[in-house]
């Protein structure tokens, strides 16, 4: 089984992919393929991809019977002891270097049920209706 995932490529590409493999959804698309046939579409993929994105899941023999390849991707897929897993680059946390991260403190008002009583003005309307009614 062979899965190709597109994103944001020219309507081309889609089109000639579609002569190996069904497109079920926009820009997903799905198959049996042999390996040469796939690497082939692989290269050609590659080469009118442009700014796009492109994911490819094939099956193969081993413990996880499957294997990636991307292009464009900010998720690359990293080998783990044996296991092939997907690594998302993360942007590290700005902290200016003469200041030190805040801290986040407890929240000073009481935990009111309902969504409604936990904003302040619904909270303070409620409590002078409840004084104009004792009047």
């Amino acid at each position: 089984m062979t899965i190709v995932v597109l994103t944001a490529v020219p309507p081309g590409l889609r089109g000639h992919l579609t002569r190996w493999l069904l497109e079920i959804s926009p820009g997903v698309f799905v198959g049996y393929l042999s390996a040469r046939v796939r690497e082939l579409m692989w290269d050609r993929v590659i080469e009118f991809v442009d700014d796009g994105r492109a994911l490819l899941v094939y099956s193969v023999q081993g413990e996880q019977r499957l294997a990636f390849e991307v292009h464009g991707h900010d998720w690359t897929p990293v080998d783990f002891d044996g296991i092939t897993l997907m690594r998302r680059q993360t942007v590290p946390d700005y902290v200016p270097a003469n200041r030190p991260p805040r801290k986040r403190e407890p929240s000073e008002r009481p935990a009111y049920e309902g969504a409604a009583m936990r904003d302040e003005t619904v909270w303070k309307r409620r409590e002078a209706r409840r004084k104009f009614r004792r009047k």
